[in-house]
């Protein structure tokens, strides 16, 4: 990889890669977030226009989620993360792991199910299509812990301890399916965990803190092993710029100690979400109690008082 005349390292200067390939930022990526954040905001106004309602935090959430995609992958992040390893492992975590739980939060799933028109008696529209596909034992599987905690662990090990990495960054083709599969693997990962939106698997809030914690030691694992390694792991990043004045061994260094720490800023908030889910699960079902309580005039309290009376009358 030839990387003369790229001049000072506060300027963007145009890395290539592999035979030639100019990679500065990524159209398919800023294509997709502006669509779905059309869409997003589509079915907002949809909703609005008959007269419902939609938090306005789930739209930020989800506006923030789309953005942080962005600036991963279609900015000067996406271009200095072709030739350093410190840069790449900043992406990574932001696609798999602070962008997924932003999209997640935003409700889009809910909000589809929402604002998509019912189809016609005998007729199948994009809502039914949806329906299916959540009551599908394919979705089952796929948000199942046991598929997605190996899954999460495997799409850092199976990636950087093997040639797959280089050969992925090798082409512009394969550079897409890495961050693809990065955004792909947090989305299923933390689904089922934050649980705004409906699914399959949907365990109680204990057992999605379990799940939670259960992928992230291996975060730090790898990040120490990165930090440990007395040789370049990657060999896209065993020869970095010389103009940005950092060596090969400096670089992945700081790649593992951002892989190690940045595990930590995720689970804060989702474990911050959940435990408000959770409270906010507990105040619904009181004020459910309540109201039967209200409809039946607390039969079960009168029956309890009943049974204390019955045995004070024995004695």
């Amino acid at each position: 990889m030839d990387h003369g005349g790229h001049g000072a390292a506060t300027e963007l200067p145009p890395f290539t890669l592999g035979r030639g390939l100019e990679f500065t930022g990524e159209p398919f990526f800023l294509t997709g977030s502006l669509l779905a954040l059309a869409l997003y905001g589509w079915a907002v106004a949809r909703l609005r226009r008959r007269g419902d309602t939609w938090p306005a935090l789930r739209a930020v959430s989800f506006a923030l989620g789309m953005l942080t995609v962005v600036l991963a992958t279609s900015t000067g992040l996406n271009t200095y993360g072709m030739v350093l390893f410190s840069v790449h492992m900043v992406q990574h975590m932001v696609l798999s792991m602070l962008a997924p739980i932003l999209l997640l939060l935003g409700g889009p799933v809910t909000l589809a199910l929402r604002a998509l028109p019912v189809a016609s008696r005998g007729r199948t529209g994009p809502r039914e299509l949806l329906v299916t596909l959540l009551h599908s034992r394919y979705l089952r599987v796929l948000t199942h812990p046991a598929f997605t905690i190996p899954l999460f662990i495997a799409s850092l090990y199976g990636l950087y301890f093997t040639p797959l990495v280089d050969a992925l960054m090798a082409s512009k083709a394969g550079h897409i399916a890495m961050n693809t599969h990065f955004l792909a693997v947090g989305l299923v990962f933390f689904w089922p965990i934050i649980g705004v939106d409906p699914g399959p698997h949907r365990p109680g809030h204990v057992m999605r803190m379990l799940e939670l914690f259960a992928g992230m030691p291996f975060h730090a694992f790898f990040g120490i092993a990165l930090m440990m390694a007395s040789a370049p792991m990657v060999k896209t990043y065993a020869d970095p710029p010389a103009s940005l004045g950092v060596s090969a061994l400096g670089d992945q260094n700081a790649a593992g100690g951002i892989a190690w720490a940045f595990s930590e800023i995720p689970s804060v908030i989702v474990l911050i979400a959940l435990l408000i889910q959770w409270y906010r699960s507990e105040q619904r079902q009181a004020r459910r109690d309540d109201r039967r309580a209200d409809r039946d005039g607390d039969s079960e309290l009168a029956a309890y008082n009943a049974y204390l009376a019955a045995l004070h009358s024995r004695r």
